[in-house]
């Protein structure tokens, strides 16, 4: 199947790490050359958790600066947060009745978050694959890049799809590919390379910010766990080693090549050797993104600018689908 029109999108909470650069950002970019795209900061979604206004608005800001000092041409594609097209909310309740409960009871990253607090947590939580279901069929997107972790919301998104195609019998929503791209689908803790690296967990020095400047780069990759033995010269070598691994891949994923071919140039060599090329590498990829998100941090009007021109444009191409969808499924309009 070719992908003509790209939906994805991330969460305004704040503290866009090195993993969401890799496992999301940079293959936006590149994807920006061979699809329309349509990149979204997914502020309803926030909500399923409690907010403060200031704070989600701030973080609103911040993500969208993250989206454009990492490339995202705005100009070129559609950037907007999600609040500002009404038409996601709309086709979500409309798929809240076409999906099922039990689809809902399998989605693991439920589970996670609601932990033994299940019967408190908000209905929104349980409910916001449904949504992400409506924010890629809104536009009839048929690819979406993810991470590994959000694999199975894509297919309930097919699942969705192919339920309310078959309930009103039509051919309307298209049944959208997961596109899991580039070296690092997951990447690890600093502090742990088996738990994955997050902007939640308590210790900063888990993780390399996109707002950490050169030195904080440094000083966390410097004290990154590793484990006392040399590098691998081969990659089966890494098994078993998850710190030693996740090294090797954030420095793939930043140099744009195989994770085999950097273990074969720094195996049996000592991990502050390697230290010494990844921070200098990762202090020149991620630098720039970091000057350019504090030069757009101190415009914000430029920032809100380019969400308001494209909520618009996605708006465009939203209201048909969800006018042809009312029409689908039997709403009363004027003359209708």
């Amino acid at each position: 199947m070719s992908v003509s029109l790209i939906f994805s999108g991330m969460q305004p909470t704040g503290n866009l790490h090195l993993g969401n650069y890799l496992g999301a950002l940079k293959n936006w970019v590149k994807l920006q050359d061979k699809a329309s795209c349509i990149y979204c900061v997914v502020d309803l979604h926030a909500i399923t958790q409690p907010q403060d206004p200031k704070e989600l608005r701030a973080a609103t800001r911040e993500v969208a600066a993250a989206y454009l000092a990492a490339g995202i041409d705005a100009d070129k594609h559609i950037l907007f947060n999600q609040s500002r097209v009404r038409a996601h909310a709309e086709l979500a309740w409309i798929f809240n009745c076409v999906a099922r409960i039990g689809w809902l009871n399998r989605m693991t990253q439920f589970k996670d978050k609601a932990g033994k607090n299940r019967d408190n947590v908000l209905v929104g939580l349980f409910a916001y694959p449904v949504l992400m279901a409506a924010d890629i069929l809104l536009y009839h997107a048929n690819g979406v890049p993810v991470g590994e972790d959000q694999k199975q919301h894509v297919e309930l998104t097919r699942d969705i799809a192919q339920a309310f195609n078959s309930m009103f019998k039509v051919d309307f929503f298209p049944l959208p590919e997961p596109m899991i791209l580039g070296e690092a689908t997951r990447v690890m803790s600093l502090r742990d390379g088996t738990k994955k690296m997050s902007k939640s967990d308590a210790s900063d020095y888990s993780r390399i910010n996109l707002t950490d400047d050169a030195d904080t780069i440094a000083l966390k990759i410097q004290k990154a766990k590793t484990d006392p033995e040399p590098l691998p010269d081969h990659e089966d070598g890494l098994e078993g080693r998850p710190e030693a691994e996740n090294l090797i891949t954030i420095y793939a994923a930043l140099a744009d090549r195989l994770k085999g071919d950097v273990v074969r140039q720094f195996g049996g060599q000592s991990f502050s050797h390697f230290k010494k090329e990844l921070v200098d590498l990762a202090v020149s990829v991620l630098g720039p993104i970091n000057a350019e998100m504090r030069r757009l941090a101190a415009d914000p009007g430029h920032v809100d600018s380019v969400l308001r021109r494209g909520g618009e444009r996605a708006a465009v191409i939203a209201e048909p689908i969800l006018k042809k969808t009312h029409e689908i499924v039997g709403f009363l309009k004027d003359g209708g």
